[in-house]
């Protein structure tokens, strides 16, 4: 069993002798009751999967165990017991209890909160989202009054098909009984429906009762911000699966579109794609807290689409992290989107966004979060129209995977990419080599090319594959060598000096970045070919000795 969100690994050494360290396993104790519980396995290696076979355990030790947490902790609650693995080694398994009405901490006063398989300590703007969230923890599990014999028969007779025709359901689980399927997937417990069973295959009524169906608001406006259309998806009729397929079938603007040259033929570029459309419904449903009052509103301009999910992001999750980030708020229920491939489980459906949008030339999707609500906003132009035809080709020839189809279509959009650039545009970690995990095989395949080293290092398209491909994408200075640069900007200098480094960008060169004609400046200053004068803002250019 790997190190996950709700199992971590300890050796016996960290709860004996001297190098018992009793105030990291109280912060580990802290993180897993802060998340969703778990057990923290003492006598096992963290890359192991058995404790050594001739370990054995002080019976005194739990009882050890308990107490020191105890004595370090606040609302934590565990349970400790000596085990025996396959292998006859023992070793101690520490389970922490999840409390959805507790905020757990250690006697000093901090918190933590499990992220992945790592410990993180929570900011204090992270620590009063947390008592909000932690009722949603267990809300989809909650058991009604509504008892089972009064689910929605067609519902339930609908999701019973789509189960048996997902090639992702075993076919174990398509050969349960009725009542067997409605506690596999937490529908039910002791005989009643819970909130995620009423949620999906519940009666209407009893889905209006709930705290809180989701609801989904179309508004589309004009070029005035006039609303010109409105429709309401807020009867409580329709069950998750049903409001998505109702929203995309009963929109009729989603059908439009453009026609685009493709090599001889015209290819359809819609909008908004489905799979976009699909995707960010998803997220809204899935991700969002059920124990939050809002609706989910849809917001169709002219120039845009905007969708607005009620809460905030789960603990963890940002604006920035995003695509790289997958925290499931509703285990069971994303569980079932993903059994009937309404979903993918390894994400948050985010980098699948970005995959479609790059590969139409549009511009990346924007996450924002305000006070009380996520937005996701996704740009309806096409940035450059010859990169949908060079990007299906190159797939068509090497079958590229989603990271490089999104490397790809980046660079694509902006001719060329600076290191730094690069893992600002999808927001990436700053971890050695991840630039060249995200290229994957693009590199090798001569279709990136690349120079300089470190941070500075520029990714571009490889030139011959352009005229290979037969690209019509237009020429910009992106890649200009230095010393044409200097000519530029002491031709530019020479007419218009004393002039401000900005007013040199905007003539000269707009697509490049500040620090890279900053740079080209200095070079030229140390040669005394500028020179410079003001301080800050008033700083300004002009011909030097040398000039």
């Amino acid at each position: 069993m790997n190190e996950n969100i709700y199992i971590d690994k300890k050796k016996l050494d960290a709860v004996t002798g001297r190098s018992a360290n009793w105030n990291e396993l109280a912060k580990d104790c802290v993180c897993f009751a802060n998340t969703r519980g778990g057990k923290i396995l003492i006598g096992i290696a963290d890359k192991e999967h058995l404790p050594p076979p001739h370990q054995r355990i002080d019976e005194q030790l739990p009882y050890i165990i308990q107490k020191k947490i105890a004595e370090r902790t606040i609302n934590v609650a565990t349970k400790v017991e000596i085990k025996t693995a396959s292998n006859g080694g023992q070793f101690i398994e520490l389970e922490i209890l999840f409390s959805a009405s507790t905020i757990a901490s250690t006697t000093d006063g901090r918190y933590y909160y499990r992220s992945g398989d790592t410990c993180v300590p929570l900011l204090p703007d992270e620590l009063s989202r947390l008592f909000s969230d932690k009722p949603a923890f267990v809300w989809e599990t909650r058991k009604t009054k509504i008892p089972v014999t009064d689910l929605d028969p067609i519902k339930f007779d609908n999701f019973k098909k789509d189960i048996t025709q997902s090639s992702r359901v075993s076919v174990h689980v398509k050969n349960k009984s009725d009542e067997e399927i409605l506690d596999h997937y937490f529908f039910a417990v002791d005989g009643c429906l819970t909130n995620l069973g009423v949620l999906w295959v519940g009666k209407r009524n009893h889905r209006a009762n709930l705290l809180y169906a989701p609801t989904i608001h179309f508004l589309k406006f004009d070029e005035y911000d006039q609303k010109v259309n409105k429709i309401l998806w807020e009867d409580h009729s329709l069950n998750p699966k049903e409001l998505i397929e109702a929203v995309w079938t009963q929109i009729p603007d989603w059908k439009e579109g453009v026609d685009i040259a493709d090599g001889m033929f015209r290819k359809f570029i819609p909008n908004y794609e489905e799979e976009v459309v699909r995707e960010l419904l998803v997220n809204a449903l899935v991700h969002r807290p059920y124990t939050t009052r809002g609706d989910i509103f849809i917001h169709l301009y002219p120039d845009r689409l905007e969708v607005i999910n009620p809460g905030l992001f789960p603990i963890g999750v940002t604006p920035q992290n995003v695509l790289h980030k997958n925290i499931r708020r509703n285990p069971y229920l994303a569980q079932v989107f993903y059994d009937l491939h309404l979903m993918d489980k390894e994400g948050s459906g985010i980098d699948k966004i970005y995959e479609v949008l790059l590969t139409n030339a549009k511009p990346v999707p924007i996450a924002y979060q305000g006070d009380d609500y996520v937005k996701f906003t996704v740009e309806r132009k096409i940035v450059k129209p010859e990169i949908v035809s060079l990007i299906n080709r190159v797939d068509e020839m090497f079958q590229l995977k989603p990271k490089e189809i999104i490397s790809l279509g980046l660079i694509a959009q902006y001719n060329a990419l600076s290191a730094i650039e690069f893992t600002k545009k999808l927001n990436l970690p700053d971890t050695p080599n991840v630039v060249a995990h995200w290229l994957g095989r693009l590199p090798e395949l001569g279709l990136i090319l690349s120079k300089g080293k470190t941070k500075g290092k520029e990714y571009f398209i490889n030139p011959d594959f352009l005229k290979k491909a037969n690209f019509k994408g237009k020429t910009n200075l992106k890649r200009i060598e230095n010393h044409r640069l200097e000519e530029l900007i002491f031709q530019d200098v020479k007419i218009y000096g004393p002039t401000p480094l900005r007013d040199i960008r905007t003539r000269i060169a707009p697509e490049l970045s500040y620090d890279k004609i900053r740079k080209t400046i200095y070079k030229m200053i140390d040669k005394g070919i500028i020179e410079k004068v003001g301080v800050g803002n008033s700083t300004k250019y002009l011909l030097g000795k040398n000039g």
